[in-house]
């Protein structure tokens, strides 16, 4: 039996867009969730993108949610928070998986801590143009504008331009960037005393860092960039890789 205390966390998988192999190596982790914990939590960019019409869904992403409602049906609760690519909901993940589908930021329990949870965009943003991105893909009119363009020329439109974006991710400017979404952590957990982990996605650059007695700074990483993924259990947090 997996013990009833523990959560797997898992972030950036990028599936539609990641290298050959990270969808079919994600499905075979998922298969093991069950036997690692009862909470699934998804801290965003598990799909590159993911964008819910009334009655349409991407269709590439079907496979991964089939098996998400697999390990619902075994028992595993579901978390999922929206990041930069995947944040526009409309409700499939409750009515569908009977998971739970977050946009933003929220405070959860995780295995007994009390943790603030969010993908991170929009934290250590260095550039101009990418506080701009972040401030244009989070306001309602661009999703509202976004829903009236036909879903095959909407889809095909991210997709050209993922890849565009993908080649000019400057490395040295997302290791700052994750310089300082530690900082934003570190100044969370003293600002907020009741708070025992501050979980985030989004810069790629996995990190657990010690911020006190029973606190930590979590970036399980990217599960594109070799399965990474984070285990949370009464004892804390743990960084783990899926062989």
């Amino acid at each position: 039996m997996p013990d009833q205390s523990v959560t797997v966390v898992v972030s950036d998988a990028h599936l539609g867009h990641a290298r050959d192999g990270v969808r079919d190596s994600f499905h075979r982790f998922l298969q093991t969730v069950p036997d690692l914990g009862t909470h699934l939590l998804i801290n965003g960019d598990l799909f590159d993108f993911w964008f819910e019409y009334h009655h349409v869904i991407p269709r590439h992403c079907f496979p991964t949610m089939a098996r998400l409602a697999e390990i619902r049906r075994a028992g595993v609760a579901i978390t999922a928070t929206g990041g930069n690519h995947d944040r526009w909901g409309l409700g499939f993940w409750e009515s569908e998986l009977g998971a739970t589908f977050v946009r933003s930021d929220t405070t959860l329990e995780l295995a007994g801590w009390q943790a603030w949870v969010a993908h991170g965009d929009g934290i250590g943003e260095l550039e101009s143009r990418s506080r701009w991105a972040h401030a244009l893909t989070r306001h309602p009119l661009t999703e509202r504008l976004f829903r009236l363009i036909h879903p095959d020329f909407g889809f095909g439109l991210v997709h050209r331009m993922s890849a565009y974006l993908e080649a000019r991710r400057d490395p040295d400017l997302v290791d700052r960037a994750a310089t300082a979404q530690a900082s934003f952590a570190r100044a969370k957990l003293s600002q907020q005393p009741e708070l025992n982990l501050v979980v985030m996605g989004h810069t790629h650059r996995a990190a657990l860092e010690p911020a006190g007695e029973n606190r930590w700074y979590l970036n399980p990483g990217a599960w594109m960039d070799g399965g990474r993924f984070a285990v949370i259990s009464r004892d804390g947090p743990e960084l783990r890789r899926f062989d």
